[in-house]
């Protein structure tokens, strides 16, 4: 009986992790259980959120920094409460953003060289006081400067114009925290998923709820990622029964998936992240080259060492002259380990067939364009002539210093009473909203019931 291989010019890609001297030791990894990657890299640094005693942190590591990191690495640590993600704007190398468990979301502009151990820690930029609960996930806009999301256990995600330090825009309608959210090709919309198993598709500019679904019924987490210059979204997570599962989805569309795929009956989560260059979905350092609405196993990266996080190096910073279509940065107990994934190829010139243009980190649009509802593609850039880095570009926001409030402290009698019942009071009114959130959550259940059954 013949046999037919299906034939793919990636059929052949392997990974290979880093020596342990080209790795980063000694991290110390946070050990918040909140349900994010841990990690977030781009073409000049890694950032890794820190476990650090008296508040929240997170480490942003030059790559020539490999090896055993410092005890006293200066740290960006102006979070009164853990760091639960980072994320690198898409358009400015030196600038990164932040969010925990404080309610807080801060944007940092990266100084160019690390410092020394026992450097003063670094400032932020600008702080964005809007969320009323802890900030899970920020994102950046994948075609406007400045612009980024940010969800919170208030169940809400805001729009952020972070140059002027305003919020823009705010989605709602969830009806418990979001898991993961992801931006469409031109970042006119953004797919999440959300621990009440809803798949939703938002027009972010109008707080429109343009598609909904029944997602992954499991209890534990489910992540999301738009498939790049298509209309497809992928997602994963786990059935009732506890099998992780892998979903394909039209946008337009969303009734129930176009590809269902069964992985196994593991308890870690999927991690999902796609190449729009070559087509491959990555899941768990398993991978998939995605065509005409079907997954096709490539291949898999093992190893004995379980991952707690994991990110994708930006394609500008890929090694091209060795044919790596992809480079990997996984988190272990205390090690970021980069992994790179390379088709084998003979010749040394350049292979067109596997770096079509990609993304070259220069904006499309303003922020002020985006939110007037302009779009636009994002700008690519050819990868056959080297990319220059670029001279650091300063980050400048005009929004309004967050004042310093001094801290009263009662001396007498009296005023240890009025500070008694001013705490009282605030508590009293904390108590009050809960109360009008609960009855408003129950009336939307009720009509959501109502609905299905109607």
């Amino acid at each position: 009986m013949s046999r037919f291989v299906r034939s793919s010019k990636f059929r052949h890609v392997f990974g290979t992790a880093a020596k342990h001297e080209n790795c980063f030791d000694n991290v110390k990894i946070s050990a918040n259980a909140w349900d994010t990657n841990l990690v977030k890299v781009n073409p000049l640094f890694v950032s890794i959120n820190w476990n650090a005693g008296g508040g929240g942190a997170f480490a942003v590591i030059p790559h020539k920094s490999v090896g055993k990191i410092n005890d006293g690495i200066p740290l960006y640590r102006a979070h009164t409460a853990p760091v639960l993600d980072t994320d690198f704007a898409n358009f400015n190398d030196y600038v990164v953003a932040s969010c925990g468990e404080d309610c807080k979301v801060m944007i940092w502009s990266v100084p160019e060289e690390l410092g020394e151990p026992e450097s003063p820690d670094i400032e932020p930029v600008s702080k964005l006081n809007a969320h009323g609960r802890k900030v899970g996930h920020v994102l950046f806009h994948p075609v406007a400067d400045n612009v980024l999301a940010s969800s919170s256990a208030d169940l809400t995600i805001k729009l952020w114009d972070i140059e002027k330090g305003a919020e823009k825009q705010e989605l709602s309608g969830f009806l418990d925290f979001v898991q993961s959210m992801s931006w469409n090709w031109n970042g006119s919309l953004l797919v999440t998923t959300c621990r009440d198993k809803k798949l939703r598709i938002f027009d972010v500019r109008s707080n429109k709820v343009v598609q909904e679904a029944q997602s992954h019924q499991g209890v534990k987490g489910s992540r999301v990622a738009w498939l790049g210059n298509t209309e497809r979204i992928v997602t994963t997570g786990f059935s009732k029964m506890s099998d992780r599962q892998v979903y394909v989805w039209d946008s337009a569309k969303l009734e129930k998936p176009l590809k269902t795929m069964l992985l196994d009956t593991s308890s870690g989560i999927v991690m999902p992240f796609y190449d729009e260059d070559t087509k491959i979905f990555d899941g768990n350092i398993r991978y998939y080259e995605f065509e005409n609405d079907e997954l096709f196993s490539l291949s898999e990266y093992k190893s004995s060492e379980p991952q707690r996080g994991m990110a994708f190096m930006p394609k500008r910073g890929v090694n091209v002259n060795e044919c790596e279509i992809a480079r990997a940065y996984k988190v272990t107990s205390n090690l970021v380990e980069p992994i790179s994934f390379v088709v084998p190829r003979r010749s040394d010139a350049f292979q067109a067939d596997l770096f079509p243009p990609t993304l070259s980190g220069e904006p499309a649009l303003t922020a002020d364009e985006f939110f007037e509802g302009k779009n636009a593609n994002p700008k690519t850039i050819s990868l056959e002539n080297e990319i220059v880095a670029k001279e650091k570009k300063e980050f400048v926001s005009t929004a309004p210093k967050e004042e310093e409030k001094e801290e009263k402290v009662p001396k007498t009698e009296k005023e240890y009473q009025e500070a008694y019942h001013q705490l009282r009071q605030e508590n009293d009114d904390l108590r009050n909203q809960l109360a009008q959130r609960d009855v408003t959550i129950r009336a939307l259940t009720v009509q959501l019931e109502n609905l299905k059954s109607s």
